[in-house]
């Protein structure tokens, strides 16, 4: 191509190449094969008809057999139609490579004596290599974590069987701590189960594991440093206080082990999650700040090279060569050349070949999210960022200034659609904390890479430079929790493939609008009128929580946590959930700040696994439980992680008063032994008065003890406005104690698709027949019971989590 046109050709092959290859990994091998083999066919047709058209003497007009057309008009349209032909070539071949490279490999996830053993769900042993670093997927205090270990499989058979040989991979999951020290690259082997993979990935299999893996390989010398540089920064992170030093080697290399949760929420909430995670846009925007501070100095392009490239491969070898950071690194290096060479143009191509070598190398990039955002992170770097701080420099900006700006905004432009799509919201905030934050990056990161250097050979001195980096690490978290608590600062957006193609759709139109003055301003007039005319609704008509709220039942999938008002961002809180994220969620959606007492109803992990969700950032001043000891594990987590609060014995007769609010113990009256589920028959059943309405909360009481309810206090007793219908709308319900309480709202807190068959047709049917609105948190999200001064109403925030 010539001109000032960018050379598409190699575009079209990439994108091509990455849709087919997505495509053939939820295809069949022999569909994925055929697919790209119709495309390839199409590519030798169409380069046929270019060889031919080539051949061909130029038109003639009639009349005028001496004169040959010309001039710039006619030179052009010839131009342009000989470039769309050979985009069009280039998107068929890529389309064919694409889908036939990644035929071939799921034939491998297809190998028909592997599905047999998948199959027959027969333990067996299996040798494999370690591939990326392991992650522990947390459920609950009570629980122990799953270690998720990606792995190539090398032999698989049965204990008495030779074994099978074969290069496929898998995913372990491992219940034994052993697996959590791995380092990729390393040679284990291991017995346990193969379940089948769930399918668009290359895996060929699943292998749960409960007992420790055998290491028979070293890793390699780089994966060794690696681990000790990174060991070294968390030991020289540790005096540092928790939020701060958890931050530090994330920034630096990844590792969140030590992060706090609420503080990743925050940062992904700002838009600066990109921080804490090993991508393309991390290492390309490492290596801007890298790049500035060069140019800043006066230093040539050879220099800059030279000086960034070696930054790069210090950056893979301390964040651990495994193939994320290999990814990162390759579209760091892309980034690279075209912000060193500074023409985004050339550029272009460049990246469109790495993109599609990668694809080609590793099929299974195509249906990474990572891979996406870094390749659309590295595409704003080249693409946008040059061109606006041009823009801003021409309109008097300092240089410093205008790049500062420039790079967070195309980076976070080129990204928002992928990042919309996977969180359903679209922040507002995040270019403006992304700028913010710019000054402290470079001195954060080369500080903490400092103390990972000097960890293996200077101890006290790498505890000085962490502590150094710890004044820019504590600079990223103020932005990070104070961005995420500005109001209205995450608008709601269609979540999923829908949602981030309707973003991309709009993005690319503005960008093209931007171009004119005339559209540019009708673009940002109307960018800004919608911006503040929505802004008043959603900060004083939020609609959640609604006011005049008396209880809410968070939507925690299969299990309970409940919400009752104490004030001003003040809360009780009854039961945790099953896990500490959506419990966590529940409150920050509410506002609560201040638990003022958390009561467990029974220790079972659905009601106890989330408990340390209810910490995360939060003071608790007083934790209550029933005087049962089963099961042991989960009290144990409940103590845990109140400490150093008291868990307090609770029993009938016990009261507790807070901003109008009256909370009183009224069930069990004595231990219950020998019933249908003693944990459940013994669970506290709390009365909350508030607002002149009655809520009752049963936890999981079952029939047993609802009938020692009625017997000891009567059906007058029992008379409530809103039920927490009992373990979940499970079948094992008085209708007498039902009857009495005669509800006029019944909230049944239950997870979506759970295996239980919860909650229970006829029990539903029956409250419904009696009066009262039925509503499902796993139907409707989070329930609220809201009091209006002439009865009850429900209010719902939305959909629930799928867990």
């Amino acid at each position: 191509m010539t001109g000032g046109v960018p050379d598409l050709r190699l575009t079209g092959f990439a994108v091509a190449t990455w849709l087919s290859s997505l495509a053939a990994l939820y295809l069949s091998a022999r569909s994925g094969i055929l697919l790209g083999a119709v495309a390839l066919g199409g590519a030798t047709l169409a380069g046929i008809f270019m060889a031919r058209q080539s051949r061909m003497p130029p038109p003639r007009r009639p009349g005028s057999a001496a004169r040959q057309p010309s001039g710039p008009a006619t030179a052009d349209g010839r131009s342009a139609s000989a470039a769309v032909r050979w985009i069009g070539l280039a998107v068929l071949l890529g389309a064919g490579c694409g889908a036939v490279v990644t035929g071939a490999r799921v034939t491998v996830r297809e190998s028909g004596p592997l599905v047999a053993l998948v199959r027959a769900g027969d333990p067996v042993r299996v040798e494999a290599v370690v591939r990326d670093d392991p992650r522990a997927l947390r459920g609950s205090p009570a629980m122990p974590p799953t270690y998720l270990v990606a792995v190539d499989l090398l032999a698989v058979g049965a204990d008495d069987a030779a074994p099978l040989r074969l290069r496929a991979r898998a995913l372990v999951l491992g219940s034994d701590p052993g697996w959590q020290g791995l380092l990729p690259g390393q040679r284990v082997t291991a017995r346990g189960k193969l379940m089948p993979p769930r399918g668009g990935d290359l895996r060929a299999a699943v292998v749960s594991v409960k007992e420790a893996p055998e290491l028979t390989g070293r890793p390699s010398w780089a994966q060794r440093a690696a681990g000790v540089l990174r060991a070294g920064l968390q030991h020289a992170c540790e005096p540092l206080p928790d939020d701060s030093g958890g931050l530090l080697p994330g920034l630096v290399v990844g590792d969140t082990s030590r992060l706090d949760p609420a503080l990743s929420d925050d940062f992904r909430t700002t838009g600066m999650t990109h921080l804490m995670a090993v991508s393309g846009a991390n290492v390309a925007i490492i290596l801007g700040v890298v790049l500035f501070a060069v140019r800043r100095a006066r230093a040539g392009p050879v220099v800059q090279a030279v000086i960034c490239t070696a930054v790069l491969i210090g950056f893979v070898i301390l964040a651990r060569p495994s193939p994320s950071v290999v990814r990162a690194a390759a579209m760091g290096a892309i980034g690279l050349i075209g912000l060193a060479s500074g023409r985004p143009r050339a550029a272009l191509p460049a990246l469109a070949a790495g993109v599609a070598a990668l694809i080609l190398y590793d099929p299974e990039l195509a249906a990474d999210p990572g891979f996406a955002l870094s390749v659309l992170a590295t595409s704003g770097l080249l693409l946008l960022a040059p061109v606006w701080r041009d823009a801003l420099r021409r309109r008097g900006w300092p240089p410093g200034a205008a790049e500062a700006l420039a790079v967070p905004a195309a980076a976070q432009v080129a990204c928002g659609p992928v990042v919309a799509g996977l969180s359903g919201t679209v922040s507002l905030v995040a270019v403006p904390a992304n700028l913010v934050v710019v000054p402290a990056i470079a001195p954060a990161t080369l500080l903490g890479v400092g103390a990972a250097l000097l960890s293996p050979v200077w101890p006290g001195g790498a505890e000085f430079a962490a502590w150094l980096g710890d004044w820019p690490a504590r600079w990223l978290v103020i932005v990070a929790r104070y961005g995420a608590r500005v109001p209205a600062g995450a608008l709601p957006w269609p979540d999923g493939v829908w949602g981030a193609l309707l973003l991309a759709v709009i993005t690319v139109a503005l960008l093209f609008a931007a171009r004119r003055p005339v559209l540019r301003r009708l673009a940002l007039v109307t960018g800004l009128a919608g911006m503040l005319g929505a802004m008043p609704v959603r900060l004083f008509a939020s609609g959640w929580p609604p006011a005049n709220w008396i209880v809410v039942a968070c939507a925690v999938g299969q299990g309970d946590a409940i919400v009752l008002p104490a004030g001003p961002a003040r809360a009780v809180v009854v039961d945790a959930g099953p896990e500490p994220d959506p419990v966590d969620h529940c409150l920050r959606r509410l506002g609560v700040r201040q638990v003022v007492l958390f009561v467990v109803s029974h220790f079972h992990v659905d009601h106890i696994g989330g408990v340390t969700g209810v910490f995360r950032g939060r003071t608790v001043g007083a934790v209550a439980g029933p005087d049962w000891p089963d099961p042991p594990a989960g009290r144990a987590a409940v103590v845990a992680a109140a400490r150093p609060v008291p868990l307090h014995a609770i029993g009938p007769g016990w009261s507790y008063e807070v901003g109008g609010l009256r909370l009183t113990v009224i069930g069990p009256f004595e231990p219950l032994h020998g019933t249908n589920s003693d944990p459940n028959n013994n669970s506290l059943v709390l009365r909350a008065e508030l607002r002149g309405e009655t809520v009752l909360l049963p936890g999981d009481a079952e029939t047993e003890e609802q009938d020692e309810l009625l017997r000891h206090l009567g059906p007058a007793a029992l008379r409530a406005d809103v039920l927490k219908v009992s373990h979940h709308g499970s079948s094992y319900q008085s209708t007498t104690f039902l009857d009495a309480i005669d509800p006029a709202v019944a909230l049944v807190s239950v997870g979506k698709d759970n295996d239980y068959g919860h909650p229970n047709a006829s029990l539903l049917a029956r409250l419904a027949r009696g009066g009262a609105r039925v509503s499902r948190t796993d139907q409707a999200g989070d329930l609220a019971a809201v009091a209006t001064g002439h009865g009850l109403a429900v209010a719902a925030r939305g959909d629930p989590p799928d867990r």
